[in-house]
């Protein structure tokens, strides 16, 4: 047997009522955990700040540079969070949070400053026998159970990645009505971009060490892998097929973003250079192009033809999945390398458009100007009639004169597109 509900209740307002109980739990719980975690997380700010950061600046052990180096803004992100938990306490999250992210700045100065505070650090403690000995006293005190100064000094880095969490969760359960929602939302918004900020710096610092350690591997200084904007792709062993019947020798290559280097092992018996390699060609990606060539290897591997300004390689390799993934990442290096330089075309061309239709309006307005004075002054004379002829017809010779800069800043421009 069936009941239908009561009729004074509208269908559906149970579960309705239910769900919002369901996110109010959810809710409830978040924020409890979100409290407990940031009164821990302002106690051990608390502690650097107190016996680093302040000792350090009384004793003079650290010059006031290497300080901030090592420290940053920590002691300004301690003094905002403690802000922060005071709102927590009680129950001003949207209020608290708000306030909280126009100061998210002391975080980005943070942020862009962990590797170089990680160097600093290793340097001092190599070179400064007094901080070795203090920060050893200090790690030893109770109250920082067993903690390391190297992984306090992530504290703030991985505070942001729990805030993005504790964020997600209350705004996926707070209703859109709720009076915090807006607050909540600008809130995920802008620890979101912090966040995104910490993952391009760990990015572009990963990129930074391969760049170093392929360097390394290099013999010699006349290749130079450390360029700016430069990206680490891949590297592995392939063969060229040369040009006449001579058996194909190994080589390594390094890919990057803007070009292929072409190496050979040094040899064995170097007493210095053993494990290291020598530069032999750097090929440019740019305006490079890559083929497939099939029938040669009965599919236990292919060749790719890839074609430079100045030159061609045949590379062979007998490993399909390996020689798939060099050609999977070679045509991605240069498709980017050839949208960025259609990019800067368009933008060369949008740029100098202005420039003609300013010259064009000037020349314009200078032969109207001239045909005015012209007028005034010969109204009736044969000879005056003949010398504004005379300068009226010179005008097209300005307008084509103008386009010549135009051209050449074209020209100027295409060629010094260096990527």
């Amino acid at each position: 047997m069936s009941f239908s509900p009561h009729p004074s209740i509208p269908p559906g307002c149970n579960s309705i009522q239910e769900q919002r109980d369901r996110w109010e739990r959810k809710r409830s719980r978040t924020a409890k955990e979100m409290v407990l975690t940031e009164q821990r997380y302002c106690q051990q700010l608390q502690l650097v700040t107190t016996f680093f950061v302040e000792i350090l600046k009384a004793k003079g052990t650290l010059r006031q540079d290497i300080r901030e180096g090592i420290f940053s803004s920590m002691k300004d992100i301690h003094s905002v969070n403690q802000s922060l938990l005071v709102h927590l306490e009680n129950g001003f999250f949207g209020k608290g949070l708000d306030r909280f992210c126009s100061h998210l700045h002391f975080y980005n100065t943070y942020v862009d400053n962990i590797y170089n505070a990680n160097k600093v650090l290793e340097i001092q403690l190599k070179k400064n026998k007094a901080f070795r000995r203090f920060k050893k006293l200090q790690e030893a005190r109770p109250e920082f159970n067993n903690c390391k100064l190297e992984d306090l000094l992530q504290m703030p880095i991985q505070r942001i990645a729990q805030y993005e969490h504790f964020l997600q969760d209350l705004i996926a359960n707070t209703s859109s009505d709720h009076p915090e929602f807006g607050q909540l939302s600008r809130a995920v918004t802008a620890v979101c971009e912090v966040s995104q900020r910490i993952r391009e710096n760990t990015r572009c610092h990963e990129n930074h060490l391969q760049l170093c350690r392929v360097q390394k591997l290099l013999k010699g200084r006349k290749t130079r892998v450390l360029a700016s904007g430069r990206w680490y792709i891949r590297e592995g062993w392939l063969k060229i097929v040369p040009p006449k019947g001579v058996e194909a020798k190994p080589k390594m290559f390094f890919l990057f973003s803007d070009m292929l280097l072409q190496a050979t092992r040094c040899s064995a018996l170097h007493p210095t250079n053993g494990e290291k390699f020598a530069g032999q060609h750097a090929y440019p990606l740019q305006d490079s192009t890559i083929e497939r060539v099939f029938g040669h290897t009965r599919s236990k591997g292919g060749l790719l033809s890839l074609t430079f300004p100045k030159a061609k390689l045949l590379l062979m390799s007998s490993n399909q999945q390996d020689l798939n993934d060099w050609y999977e990442c070679l045509s991605s290096a240069i498709r980017k390398l050839q949208s960025k330089q259609t990019v800067v075309h368009q933008r060369d061309e949008v740029c100098h458009k202005p420039l003609r239709s300013a010259v064009h309006s000037n020349n314009i307005t200078s032969s109207s100007s001239g045909r005015k004075r012209n007028m005034e002054h010969t109204a009736t004379s044969e000879d005056a009639l003949k010398l504004s002829l005379e300068k009226e017809g010179s005008t097209p010779k300005r307008i084509k004169q103008s386009d010549a800069p135009e051209q050449s800043s074209d020209a100027a421009s295409s060629s010094c597109v260096i990527l």
